[in-house]
């Protein structure tokens, strides 16, 4: 999630203190999402730095106010607008955990797949409970997106089950590789 233009968002509604923007970015997000106020304020003080937002009054508490400008309004409303990108390259810790449990020799990957899909469907049973209490919009939506997150990782489990009582441990199982990769750097070719 971007705190960047998380925060320019909720300035694009009207000006905010620190502290404000952070009730309203958990609250808006469901509150399925903390930020410190420190960052909060670094965010801000880049945010200005780069014309986005601007520095306004002070109101009898000390409250520093910020206020979307033009720009700010702009780059948040193309952002809400443009679909995020899926964060390519992403280490995914209970897949390679899996996958390096079904190749390496003498490891059940059958109980090592089990344990993630047990706790997966503990995780999937929590967030449909949480998702049928009376909440916001917002929160709602984070709900939601728990339970078919957990939904989908009970499927792949499952469907990760059926592949592995399908390989024989044999033809799934590797040595270690013979290629020798070299240290260092590569030769210099004059």
């Amino acid at each position: 999630m971007s705190v960047r233009q998380s925060l320019l968002a909720i300035l694009a509604q009207g000006a905010c203190y620190g502290y404000q923007l952070r009730s309203e970015l958990e609250r808006r997000s469901g509150s399925d999402w903390s930020v410190n106020v420190g960052q909060i304020y670094n965010t801000l003080d880049r945010l200005e730095r780069d014309g986005l937002v601007v520095k306004g009054a002070v109101d009898a508490q000390g409250h520093v106010y910020y206020a979307a400008t033009e720009a700010g309004v702009a780059s948040v409303s193309g952002w809400l607008l443009r679909p995020l990108p899926t964060a390519r390259g992403s280490r995914d810790e209970v897949a390679t955990k899996i996958a390096l449990a079904a190749t390496l020799p003498g490891v059940d990957a059958e109980a090592a797949t089990r344990a993630e899909r047990d706790a997966a469907a503990d995780r999937l049973a929590q967030a449909r409970a949480a998702a049928t209490e009376e909440h916001d919009l917002a929160r709602s939506i984070a709900h939601e997106a728990h339970v078919a997150g957990a939904e989908a990782q009970v499927r792949w489990l499952d469907r990760v089950l059926e592949r592995l009582a399908e390989t024989p441990e044999a033809s799934r199982v590797q040595p270690l590789s013979q290629f020798r990769p070299r240290r260092g750097r590569p030769a210099r070719i004059a």
